[in-house]
């Protein structure tokens, strides 16, 4: 089990401070930083969401130091609450953060529901985001047709009956994303993977699994 340590912190957005907490490993031995992203403040959603918190203990386990942030006016995070908007902005201000702590390293960029919207947006812009993870994309209530020209590598992680991304909405919508890309449907799973999260992280650890082994292919 990786052991970890975590730092509670603010980091400086664009409108004003973001609460963030960083988990690190005593000998990180992977060669990519991730950030995940939150769902929907307006509806409860924080950096502390089970989704969430998941997909960053999967990643940690590979060794990758994680960072999760509140989007402004969530938690302790100042600002108001912009609609997807400056969101993106906070997204940015996280990346600089990571790029600055651990320089060099490609970034693996999650988010959940809300969080996938806002931040596979920026990710795919960035290049110092190399990866993507959406969990729970929000195929029926947000536009996501910016992912159809990125070509990153790209994990798709939702519920078989998931009310805001149905199955059936989400394949139509895969088959149109280039490649490299994997869509992992849980069976039996709604919109938040109750009683499914276990799956989830299984999910994100195989990609991720194969990703790194790909990168050291490359690098050889």
């Amino acid at each position: 089990m990786t052991q970890v340590f975590h730092r509670n912190f603010f980091l400086e957005g664009p409108a004003g401070r973001l609460e963030a907490m960083l988990w690190t490993a005593p000998a990180a031995s992977s060669k990519f930083a991730a950030l995940v992203c939150h769902p929907h403040p307006l509806f409860g959603g924080t950096m502390h969401n089970k989704v969430v918190y998941q997909a960053a203990k999967a990643l940690h386990r590979k060794g990758i130091p994680v960072l999760r942030f509140n989007f402004r006016g969530t938690g302790l995070s100042e600002g108001g609450h912009d609609r997807g908007r400056g969101e993106q902005q906070d997204v940015r201000a996280a990346l600089d953060y990571l790029a600055n702590e651990f320089p060099g390293r490609p970034i693996l960029l999650a988010g959940f529901s809300f969080g996938s919207w806002v931040g596979l947006r920026v990710g795919c812009e960035d290049s110092r985001v190399t990866a993507l993870i959406g969990l729970g994309i929000p195929v029926n209530k947000s536009d996501l047709s910016y992912l159809t020209s990125c070509a990153k590598p790209k994990l798709f992680i939702q519920g078989e009956n998931d009310e805001f991304g149905p199955r059936a909405d989400v394949e139509a919508f895969f088959t149109k994303l280039p490649e490299p890309k994997r869509l992992v449907v849980v069976q039996g799973a709604d919109h938040f993977f109750a009683g499914k999260l276990n799956e989830v992280g299984a999910a994100i650890d195989a990609w991720v699994e194969e990703l790194s082994t790909r990168e050291n292919t490359l690098q050889r």
